[in-house]
C-alpha cells in the first residue's frame, strides 16, 4: 500500500494534476454552450496550436507545471519558443489534441473524488476491496500524470534546428571563456612578470636612482595592467559591450618600452600599414606579442630582443627572437604558447614557436582578408 501512496508525498503529482485539469475550464464553458457538441474543442485546437505564440503559451505552463526541475536550463526537454516552422506548428497541434483527451480523463477522475473518499474511509476500516479500489485509482491517476509529461517532452521539445542553434550558442560561450581566459593570462602574467623582474634587479642594483625607475616602471606596467583588467571585467558584466577599447597593435610601443626598462635589449622593427590590419587581427596580435615579450622576460631574463612586425601580401607577420639564456628557469606550463597558438588558429593564421640554433623565436603569421 505504501507504494501507492507514495506519489502523493510529491509535489510533480498536485502541479502535474494541475495541468491535467486546466483545459477543463475552457471545456467546461463551452459544455455550458452546447452539450451535443463535446468534441468542438478537439477542433478548435487546430488553427488554436497553428499559431506560434502558443507553442511559446504552452511549453512555459508545461515547464512550470510538468518539469519544474527543469524550469530556465538551456538544456530542458520542453521548449519554450514560438513555432518557427511549419513542423513545430503541427507539433503543437498533436499536443493540444492529447492534452484535452487526457483532460477528459483527469476531470473524469476529478467528478470521481467523492467515490474515492468513501474508498479511503473503507481502506481505513480494513476493508479490501475498498485498498484494491483505492491502489488502482491512484496508480492510474500516476499514470496519466505521467502520460502527459511524456508527450509534453515528445511534442513541445526542441526542433533539431533548436537544438543545433543551442549548440552554436553554447560553442560561443566557451569560446568567450576561452578568450576571456587569454585575456587575463597574458595582460595579468605580463605585468606580474615586469613586476618581478623590476623589483628583482632594483633589490640587487643597490642605486636609488635605478631603483627609483624600477620603482616607476612597475607603478606604471601596474596601471595598465588594471585598465586590462577593467576591460575584461567589463565584457563579463555586459555581454553586449563592445570590444573596441581592447588594446591593438598601434599600443605596441607600450609594450617594448615596459620590456626596456625591465632591462631588456629591444631591437624593433615594424613595416607595413598597420592602419589597414582589421582591429579583430590587430587586437589578437598584440596580446601575441605581448605574450611572446612576457615568456622572454620569464624564461630567458633581460637579453637581446628581436621584434618585427610586417604588413605585406594581405598578411600580419610577426616574430620575436631572443638568445637561450644559460639560467633558463624551465619551459614552465605551455600555457602561454597554447594561448598564442589558439589566438592565430582562430584568425586562420599559424604560429610556431621553439628553439633555432642557440635563439628562441615565436613566428606568427595572419591573414588580414579571412577571418573566419
Amino acid at each position: 500500500m505504501r507504494r501507492f501512496l507514495r506519489p502523493l508525498a510529491l509535489s510533480a503529482t498536485y502541479s502535474r494534476w494541475l495541468h491535467l485539469l486546466v483545459p477543463g475550464a475552457g471545456v467546461s464553458v463551452w459544455l455550458f454552450i452546447s452539450m451535443d457538441t463535446p468534441w468542438m474543442p478537439l477542433l478548435f485546437a487546430v488553427p488554436a496550436g497553428l499559431v506560434p505564440a502558443m507553442r511559446l503559451a504552452e511549453g512555459v505552463q508545461a515547464q512550470y507545471l510538468l518539469t519544474p526541475g527543469e524550469r530556465g536550463r538551456p538544456e530542458a526537454a520542453i521548449a519554450t519558443a514560438s513555432s518557427a516552422t511549419w513542423w513545430d506548428r503541427w507539433r503543437t497541434v498533436a499536443w493540444l489534441e492529447v492534452r484535452l483527451l487526457l483532460a477528459a480523463v483527469a476531470g473524469f477522475a476529478t467528478v470521481s473524488l467523492p467515490a474515492t473518499a468513501v474508498v479511503l474511509v473503507r481502506a481505513s476500516l480494513g476493508s479490501e476491496s475498498g485498498d484494491q479500489w483505492l491502489a488502482r485509482g491512484i496508480e492510474a491517476g500516476w499514470w496519466c500524470a505521467n502520460l502527459v509529461t511524456a508527450a509534453a517532452r515528445q511534442l513541445l521539445g526542441p526542433s533539431p534546428m533548436e537544438r543545433m542553434t543551442a549548440l552554436e550558442v553554447r560553442t560561443e560561450q566557451l569560446l568567450e571563456r576561452n578568450r576571456i581566459a587569454r585575456e587575463l593570462h597574458d595582460s595579468i602574467g605580463h605585468a606580474l612578470t615586469i613586476a618581478v623582474v623590476q623589483a628583482g634587479a632594483a633589490r640587487t642594483a643597490n642605486d636609488p636612482v635605478f631603483t627609483a625607475r624600477a620603482l616607476a616602471a612597475i607603478e606604471e606596467t601596474g596601471r595598465h595592467a588594471l585598465d586590462d583588467l577593467e576591460r575584461v571585467l567589463r565584457v563579463l558584466r555586459e555581454s553586449e559591450s563592445s570590444v573596441s577599447s581592447r588594446p591593438t597593435l598601434a599600443e605596441a610601443d607600450r609594450l617594448l618600452d615596459s620590456a626596456r626598462d625591465s632591462g631588456a635589449v629591444i631591437d624593433a622593427e615594424v613595416s607595413g600599414p598597420l592602419t589597414l590590419v582589421p582591429r579583430p587581427v590587430s587586437r589578437e596580435g598584440y596580446r601575441i606579442l605581448q605574450e611572446s615579450l612576457t615568456n622572454v622576460l620569464r624564461h630567458a631574463g633581460s637579453v637581446p630582443v628581436r621584434v618585427r612586425i610586417g604588413v605585406a601580401d594581405g598578411r600580419l607577420e610577426l616574430e620575436v627572437v631572443n638568445p637561450i639564456s644559460q639560467s633558463v628557469r624551465g619551459p614552465g606550463s605551455g600555457s602561454g604558447l597554447r594561448g598564442i597558438r589558439e589566438r592565430a588558429a582562430l584568425l586562420g593564421g599559424s604560429a610556431k614557436a621553439g628553439r633555432y640554433g642557440r635563439n628562441w623565436m615565436v613566428r606568427v603569421s595572419l591573414p588580414l582578408d579571412r577571418i573566419p
